[in-house]
């Protein structure tokens, strides 16, 4: 997709917060420091439109922006590790799981994994949930680039182990160095738009 327009729309925490659109929206979630940021930034071809952060919990609000006009990319923040207080923490999963579950123009939800890291308890729980709601998912294995291709290989054959009960879902590489994957990505966001 060629990127014309990308625009901070804003930020929430409850319903009442979001964007009164009827626009199609994709989510992009995981773990802290998983790369959530780098990926949308890599997307649409920004450098920081999606702040990045070495510190894990940069991302503490769900944060709207609108692509090209026709789609809404939502960053959740992160779950896990995160440099944050207890109280945050907590919010976090009724306001990620709010969105999740009743925002009606939600059509994909993007999974993050760390190509070098076994997927968490918070990740499995996640997708578990994922499912038992029925929304679409594909997997997103980020920093493709750390690992030879023979490592990735068996990277992304143990992460299928821990995703069993998704085994028809896709897994994509992504490199935000090297840019691999970003048009398979692509591909799968309008393909589920349609």
């Amino acid at each position: 997709m060629k990127i014309t327009t990308v625009k901070f729309i804003k930020s929430a925490t409850h319903p009442s917060h979001y964007p009164d659109s009827d626009l199609p929206e994709v989510a992009f979630a995981g773990r802290s420091n998983v790369g959530k940021s780098s990926l949308i930034n890599a997307l649409v071809n920004r450098k920081n439109i999606a702040k990045t952060s070495g510190t894990p919990g940069k991302t503490r609000l769900i944060n709207f922006f609108l692509i090209n006009d026709r789609l809404s990319f939502v960053d959740l923040p992160g779950y896990g590790f995160a440099k944050v207080s207890s109280e945050v923490k907590k919010s976090w999963g009724p306001m990620i799981e709010t969105y999740l579950k009743e925002r009606k123009n939600l059509r994909l939800v993007v999974v993050i994994l760390d190509m070098r890291r076994d997927p968490s308890k918070d990740d499995i729980s996640l997708v578990d949930w994922l499912s038992h709601y029925n929304r679409p998912v594909i997997f997103i294995v980020t920093k493709a680039d750390k690992l030879s291709k023979n490592q990735a290989v068996v990277r992304v054959r143990k992460i299928r182990q821990f995703l069993e009960g998704c085994n028809d879902a896709e897994i994509i590489l992504f490199s935000a160095k090297t840019g691999l994957g970003k048009d398979a990505i692509w591909q799968k966001l309008m393909k589920s738009l349609d």
